[in-house]
């Protein structure tokens, strides 16, 4: 089971994270949580990680909607998107597919919310990748 939309860039990591904002700002969504995984691995187990950080992205609007339709949904938001080096000038975006709350839920009105959160998410992608 796929759970996650994938884009490989040929650019540094700092540059990508602006980009990645930036896009998903263009789609609705702010970044509320910013989780730097290599200075915290570093930090609480003396382990190296190649650059890597989770961005919690919520969309107000379909964040709403989702929790109107299934309260217990909140566990799957924000819509986490992971940035990560992967070798020299190269950088992994990873975005957490919304399909994924419509699976995991038997609330109907959750599939709009997740087909309109997938739409927004691609074209960030997109945005990136164009």
């Amino acid at each position: 089971m796929s759970y996650a939309m994938t884009i490989r860039l040929s650019a540094g990591f700092a540059p990508t994270v602006e980009r990645v904002r930036a896009a998903l700002k263009d789609q609705g969504f702010g970044v509320l949580t910013e989780i730097d995984m290599r200075a915290t691995l570093r930090e609480k187990l003396g382990v190296e990680l190649e650059e890597y950080v989770i961005l919690g992205a919520c969309n107000p609007p379909l964040a709403h909607r989702a929790v109107q339709a299934d309260r217990s949904i909140g566990l799957l938001l924000p819509c986490n998107v992971v940035v990560r080096a992967d070798g020299p000038d190269v950088t992994l975006v990873q975005a957490l597919d919304p399909q994924v709350m419509v699976r995991l839920s038997d609330a109907a009105d959750l599939r709009g919310v997740a087909d309109e959160a997938t739409r927004r998410m691609r074209a960030a992608l997109d945005t990136l990748s164009g």
